[in-house]
């Protein structure tokens, strides 16, 4: 059963928690330096523009901007420093800016051009405060030896950094497996005694005989000898089957926590990839890293992602990947090597989909159900839930449990939440028992929307329906008792009636017809009241249609049908015929049609027989919104109970749910 969970998330993640400084950045440092000196300093925001001698000549130095020529005899080049004053002049030929340092031209020449020629010459024909500097030296070309080694460098240290990042993914890829070159790494989660989780089967509540199973073989693990000693041999697999939310992963969890011996943990979806062979080799890479560690548990979560049963038409509906995915699987666990020590925890809640290869022994032994709590393990539940709450005095805990069925663990956990939340908003120092209620409520019908603009006719018209469907279902024995019904509007729906569904293993006949019956006083009460119907039975019609084909086709309630189940439980999807003929299916039609008529006149009858009731039913629903079962029993009497039937509510409970 899913109780509160600690967060494991990050749980064994320190030691593998990269530094906040990587020793390689001493690398880079140097390197961005020395690129910014280099930017500053030779090929930076001085960069001298290229020009020719004759401009030089005829242009800026009659006009007096030169300041200064530098001659390179090495490289037969010169530059030119222009004016600081007369920088502006030449700002379009900078792209807009005025770069404050020198040179700001370069010009070459031939190696038959003579500098101090010609440059004495252009300075003799200017007068004194326009002449320029004169210069001429030799320099090594440092930068271009610099350039065959830092670029060089820079570039394997881009292809270092890049092809580090992709070994190990980006953010450090979950295990490993995130980068292009582990992509064919088990993702699996391993946990050890040094980062064990912190579940254990105290946290679980309810699931006893789960928990047996799973205990003894984490007690096999432990103690081996104790079974090896008579023969036997421990299961190679052990299949977690039950509905969403009823605390599949969480018994995992638990085992994890209690068994001594290494744990991994993986998603069914963890092994799907867009590469070509990559789950198998995933699926060989989780099971060598088991093998290593063995004894150890594996456990795959929502195995259905990749054991989805295999089709037979090779060409239609059908994934190669996925299944050379789940043929590696099936030879993992029981193929021609062994894997003596290494055991299988699977979950999932669409076990009729696996593959019979899977399923069949040798592979997973064992299948453990894991259904809906019943009362005493909603108790359980609840107990867990409710230790760090603040609960009102004298709260009864067993109230909640009676009121919550067919709620899973991972819903009761959504109630007790919830209630926090909306004792919370209404300012309140604890949580009271009314909150838990309201929470139900909004879980189950949905928030109210007491805003919605409804006229008084629809009003009227909603309150007789909802007056109807509480009125048969109170008086037909065999249907639903009821607990609560209110026309305010909540989700969808404009009106919505609360039940209490007895905690059975099967149905008779004659409940469900009483319980279709109930469902059909709605649209009855539409009849008698108004004279006509509307489409406010929508979800009432679609209930009531479902239920019917059902127990013609599926359960065998018909007698022209006979006793005759088209009900395929191992039905993978691929069943594109119906299992009975056109003249079959009519007479399903006209049976179940026969079914819902009956169902219609039985909860017009109770309607007529109980006229003045009803009336009043609905005239108080108009008038206080809310009605309870005490109202009801006030205007119909106790309500019939069949024999031996367990009274679910009681009426000290009742006197709490005033409007």
């Amino acid at each position: 059963m899913q109780t509160q969970q600690p967060n494991n998330n990050n749980i064994g993640n320190n030691k593998n928690k990269p530094s906040k400084f990587n020793p390689i950045m001493w690398i880079y440092f140097p390197l961005l330096a020395l690129l910014m000196f280099m930017w500053f300093n030779g090929t930076g925001v001085g960069d001298p523009v290229k020009t020719e001698w004759y401009k030089v000549k005829e242009e800026m130095i009659p006009q007096g901007d030169v300041e200064k020529i530098l001659f390179v005899t090495n490289t037969h080049e010169a530059e030119v420093t222009i004016k600081q004053d007369s920088v502006k002049k030449y700002k379009n030929l900078f792209g807009g800016r005025e770069p404050k340092v020198g040179p700001h031209f370069f010009f070459g020449v031939s190696e038959s051009f003579n500098p101090e020629q010609q440059f004495e010459e252009a300075r003799a024909s200017l007068p004194a405060d326009k002449k320029f500097e004169i210069v001429t030296e030799k320099k090594a070309n440092y930068w271009g030896i610099l350039d065959w080694i830092i670029f060089p460098l820079l570039l394997f240290g881009l292809w270092f950094f890049m092809i580090r990042k992709m070994t190990k993914g980006i953010g450090g890829g979950a295990g490993g497996g995130g980068g292009i070159f582990n992509v064919g790494k088990s993702q699996a989660r391993l946990f050890d005694k040094d980062n064990n989780t912190k579940v254990t089967f105290k946290d679980v509540a309810g699931l006893e005989e789960a928990k047996v199973e799973v205990m003894e073989i984490v007690d096999f693990l432990r103690n081996p000898k104790k079974y090896t000693a008579l023969g036997g041999k421990i299961p190679k697999g052990a299949l977690l089957v039950g509905p969403p939310g009823t605390g599949k992963t969480l018994l995992a969890k638990a085992v994890a926590g209690e068994a001594d011996v290494p744990f991994f943990s993986i998603s069914g979806s963890d092994f799907v990839e867009m590469f070509v062979g990559v789950g198998a080799s995933r699926v060989r890479d989780l099971f060598k890293q088991a093998k290593e560690k063995a004894p150890c548990i594996v456990f795959i979560d929502e195995i259905d992602a990749v054991g989805r049963a295999r089709s037979k038409n090779g060409g239609f509906s059908s994934n190669d990947e996925r299944e050379n995915t789940l043929n590696q699987l099936l030879t993992e666990m029981d193929g021609f090597g062994t894997n003596s020590g290494v055991i299988i925890l699977a979950a999932t809640n669409r076990a009729d989909i696996l593959d019979k290869a899977l399923m069949r022994a040798g592979r997973f032994d064992r299948q453990i159900n894991v259904d809906l709590p019943e009362l005493k393990e909603r108790e359980e539940i609840f107990d867990v839930h409710l230790r760090k709450l603040k609960l009102s005095k004298d709260f009864d805990k067993a109230f909640l449990a009676k009121q919550t069925p067919g709620f899973s663990g991972a819903d009761i956990a959504n109630v007790c939440n919830e209630a926090a939340l909306i004792a919370a908003r209404r300012n309140k120092e604890s949580i009271e028992k009314q909150d838990f209620l309201d929470a139900i409520d909004r879980i189950i019908g949905g928030l109210e929307k007491r805003s919605k603009i409804i006229s008084p006719e629809e009003k009227r018209t909603i309150a007789f329906h909802e007056a109807g469907h509480a009125t048969v279902s109170w008086l037909l024995p065999n249907a639903n008792p009821l607990l609560k019904v209110t026309i305010i509007p909540r989700g969808r729906a404009l009106g919505a009636a609360w039940y209490l569904p007895e905690e059975r293993q099967i149905t008779t006949t004659e409940q469900m017809m009483d319980e279709m019956a109930a469902t059909m006083g709605g649209r009855a009460a539409e009849e008698i009241i108004n004279g006509r119907i509307s489409t406010g039975a929508l979800s009432d019609l679609e209930k009531i249609t479902k239920q019917a084909y059902a127990m013609v086709s599926y359960f065998g309630m018909s007698e022209k049908v006979g006793h005759i189940s088209f009900y395929d439980s191992q039905d993978a999807g691929y069943n594109f015929n119906k299992p009975y003929s056109e003249k079959t299916a009519e007479l399903i039609d006209a049976e179940a049609k026969e079914l819902i008529n009956r169902a219609h006149e039985k909860a017009i009858e109770v309607l007529n027989a109980n006229m003045a009731g009803f009336t009043e039913l609905a005239e108080l629903l108009l008038s206080r919104e809310v009605i309870f079962s005490e109202d009801m029993e006030r205007i119909f009497g106790p309500r019939a109970k069949k024999a031996g039937q367990e009274e679910t509510i009681s009426n000290e409970e009742s006197d709490n749910k005033d409007n």
